[in-house]
C-alpha cells in the first residue's frame, strides 16, 4: 500500500461508520461508471491473461495466502 492510500485510510477511519459507509458507497458509484458490465468484464479477462502469461515467463511474485490474510489484518486494526 503507498503512502497516499495509506493516508486516506487512516482519515477514513476517524469517520463514523456512517460516515464511512457513505464514502464506501461514492467509491463505489464512481467505480461503476468504468464502463458498461461486458467492458468491465473484458477488462479482468485481460488483466488475468496478463497475469498468466507473466507467471508463465517467470516475471510474476508470488505472495502466500496466509502471509496476504496476515497483512490484511493488519491493515484493518
Amino acid at each position: 500500500m503507498n503512502d497516499r492510500i495509506r493516508n486516506l485510510v487512516e482519515e477514513a477511519r476517524k469517520l463514523t461508520p456512517e460516515e464511512r459507509l457513505e464514502l464506501v458507497g461514492l467509491l463505489e458509484a464512481d467505480l461503476a461508471d468504468e464502463g458498461t458490465p461486458e467492458e468491465i468484464e473484458a477488462a479482468w479477462v485481460e488483466e488475468v491473461e496478463r497475469r498468466i502469461a507473466a507467471a508463465e515467463r517467470g516475471e510474476a511474485t508470488f505472495v502466500d495466502a496466509d502471509e496476504v490474510l496476515a497483512r490484511m489484518r493488519q491493515l484493518i486494526r
